[in-house]
């Protein structure tokens, strides 16, 4: 689980270097901020960054870089019909014959796993 504060903290100390990258899941963002430290680019775009997770609620931050807390917390309240909208339409496309049996269990195992 990432914690918000730790990553204001990483990014307000250690920016230029990409830590904070590396610490939220974002490593080929991480690996580029220390490739290019030198330039002073990332440090800039760690002040981005730094602004961005400050004004960022605690929400959001969870919905983006912990899903899987997410998932059972109660944040994808409105959702919920969305997904059997969707579930609904994949099966219509199935029982017409339009997909195979195969890609609708494919399809809906990738809904819902992306969820």
């Amino acid at each position: 689980m990432k914690n918000r504060i730790i990553a204001v903290l990483l990014i307000f100390f250690l920016g230029a270097f990409g830590i904070h990258k590396f610490y939220l899941g974002e490593n080929t963002a991480g690996i580029l901020y220390l490739i290019f430290f030198w330039t002073g680019i990332p440090a800039i775009l760690s002040i981005f960054d730094l602004i961005a997770l400050v004004l960022m609620s605690e929400e959001d931050f969870n919905r983006k870089y912990n899903p899987r807390l997410t998932a059972g917390a109660g944040y994808n309240r409105g959702v919920s019909a969305d997904v059997v909208q969707t579930l609904k339409e994949l099966k219509q496309l199935y029982d017409s014959g339009i997909i195979t049996a195969e890609e609708y269990e494919r399809k809906r195992r990738k809904y819902l796993d992306s969820l």
